[in-house]
């Protein structure tokens, strides 16, 4: 079940969250949230697989040709998370403030495995970018590096 980590983690009765569900068809769309939970991260989510397929960027997503940023892999969203922002409650999971940074269509250029290639088309973000899991033994398996790329 793909959301059953993320319906697993929330009591939807006390936060705004979207329960949501797994969608059929994909819009190939993309948010990045600014997440103020106890410490300040950037959420990057991608619509896959009837999901968001979501990432923790810990210093934000990459905009200049070449830069790298470490991107956890997190639990799957429910794509209507795409348009979420407010306050989750204290005491809830992710506590703290939900904020749109960018969203924008994605175009999926090649997916395996341990990569994913797309370009990006968003207001801040735009051109083409990578996530390559990091094969370092010392890394948890949820581990990605997020790098921006010359077109």
């Amino acid at each position: 079940m793909p959301l059953e980590k993320y319906h697993a983690k929330r009591k939807f009765e006390k936060m705004p969250e979207p329960k949501g569900e797994i969608l059929t068809k994909s819009q190939n769309r993309f948010v990045v949230q600014e997440h103020h939970a106890t410490h300040l991260h950037y959420d990057f989510r991608l619509e896959l697989d009837g999901v968001l397929k979501s990432w923790a960027v810990p210093k934000g997503p990459p905009e200049k040709i070449g830069e790298k940023k470490l991107a956890m892999q997190v639990e799957d969203h429910p794509v209507d998370y795409i348009n979420f922002h407010g306050i989750i409650p204290e005491g809830s999971y992710g506590a703290g403030i939900v904020k749109i940074w960018d969203k924008g269509k994605f175009a999926l250029l090649n997916r395996t495995a341990s990569t994913v290639e797309f370009n990006l088309k968003g207001k801040r973000l735009t051109g083409r970018y990578t996530l390559v899991k990091v094969k370092n033994p010392k890394f948890k398996r949820n581990a990605w590096l997020l790098i921006k790329l010359r077109n």
